[in-house]
């Protein structure tokens, strides 16, 4: 029987739980009511020079996008309001569309840049329901493809990655720069 040998360098500190990227940026201003262990919170709060390290692939007026680092599938993105909000109700409306068009225009940032043909989107409100960070609701951007391998995850336990984070980053923020 074959082995077959998948890398995914950056899921180690995940396993091993070791200390995030975002965890050593300190921002210089915080926004208010942010929680300063909230990886989105720092995002939402960085210096664009540590854009990068964070993962962020935008940010606006009322929202953050971020690549995920431990992703579904490649390209996988968070969507997430600035502010520490752990609810729907807690947005204000013009923010809750902003968000909205966002995950519109990302959606097609991958269809564009990395030719998604679907996507999985979710939000998971409260532990309960499955959300890593409770406190601050976000948007899982998920693309696929058709004939995709993410079966693995059911039938073996794998997930198959074919691009690395940072090489994603680039990408994506290319693609953000020269949108139509």
């Amino acid at each position: 029987m074959q082995t077959d040998t998948l890398w995914a360098p950056w899921r180690l500190g995940y396993v091993q739980g070791g200390t995030e990227p975002a965890q050593a940026v300190e921002p210089r201003t915080w926004r208010a009511g942010a929680d300063r262990d909230c990886f989105l919170c720092r995002a939402a709060a960085a210096d664009p020079a540590d854009f990068r390290a964070l993962g962020v692939v935008e940010r606006t007026a009322d929202a953050v996008v971020v690549t995920n680092r431990y992703p579904y599938t490649n390209g996988h993105l968070l969507l997430a309001p600035l502010d520490h909000r752990a609810t729907l109700a807690d947005l204000a409306d013009d923010v809750l569309l902003a968000l909205q068009r966002r995950l519109a225009a990302w959606c097609g940032v991958l269809e564009r840049t990395m030719q998604a043909q679907g996507f999985n989107i979710g939000l998971n409100l409260g532990r309960s329901a499955g959300a890593g960070v409770p406190g601050h609701l976000h948007w899982h951007i998920v693309p696929r493809w058709q004939g995709d391998v993410n079966f693995m995850a059911t039938v073996a336990g794998t997930r198959v990655l074919p691009q690395a984070l940072d090489a994603l980053w680039e990408q994506l923020t290319a693609a953000r720069d020269a949108r139509p």
